[in-house]
Parts: structure tokens; C-alpha cells; sequence
């Protein structure tokens, strides 16, 4: 049985580029909690998140639903997300979905902070 209760913090760094870390599951069961942080992060202005999944040990069909989700309001507000640190299972299910190809996917967050700033336009 894997965790109906999961912890999700938020640290920022370099500039505007918020770290969203999930601690345990994503599920239906927490999916409420999860996308009301999303919500006021991106309601707030935040328009560049890197969902840390070194921590998440499992993601259901609704975790994933909600990762699309988040992709989706960014990309609305001119933002972008990035996916760090997958590991076991969750790597699976996104592989198995096919949709490890549809997010920019990265081997951790320092990694996904960097191709943030690679992606800053010269002035």
C-alpha cells in the first residue's frame, strides 16, 4: 500500500525558479493539496517550477494527471516546468505513458536550474 498522505515544500533559487518538492505519493487522495499549492504558486507569479521527485515514491494515474495539469497552466501563462530526480517507479509510469518524452525531464535539480538559465535570452 503506498502513502495516502505526502508533504510537498517549496524553496526558490536563482532569480524566480521555484523548487517543488513532493515527499512520499501522488495521488487522488492528495491530489486537492497538490494542485492548490500549483494554483497559488502560479497564481502568485511564479512562471518557472521544477517539480523535485527525488523524494516521491509513487505516482498514480491522478499524479500524473496532475504533472499534465501543471505543464498545461504554465505553458498558459507563458511559464515552464521541469521534472528532476525521477527515479524507480515514477520514472516507469511516465516512460509506460509515454509521456517521459512530453516533459523536460532532468537527472536533478541542479541540472533542471541550468537549463533554466540556458534557456535566459541574450541581451
Amino acid at each position: 500500500m503506498y502513502p495516502d498522505v505526502v508533504e510537498f515544500s517549496t524553496h526558490e533559487i536563482d532569480k524566480d525558479i521555484m523548487v517543488l518538492v513532493a515527499d512520499g505519493g501522488l495521488n487522488r487522495s492528495n491530489r486537492d493539496e497538490f494542485v492548490g499549492q500549483l494554483e497559488s504558486l502560479i497564481d502568485g507569479g511564479i512562471r518557472r517550477i521544477i517539480v523535485d521527485c527525488s523524494q516521491l515514491d509513487y505516482i498514480s494515474s491522478y499524479g500524473i494527471g496532475i504533472l499534465i495539469l501543471l505543464h498545461k497552466k504554465m505553458g498558459e501563462k507563458g511559464g515552464d516546468v521541469k521534472i528532476a530526480s525521477l527515479k524507480g517507479i515514477v520514472a516507469q509510469a511516465l516512460q509506460l505513458t509515454g509521456l517521459g518524452s512530453w516533459f523536460d525531464i532532468h537527472q536533478d535539480v541542479n541540472c533542471a536550474r541550468l537549463a533554466f538559465r540556458n534557456e535566459e535570452p541574450t541581451p
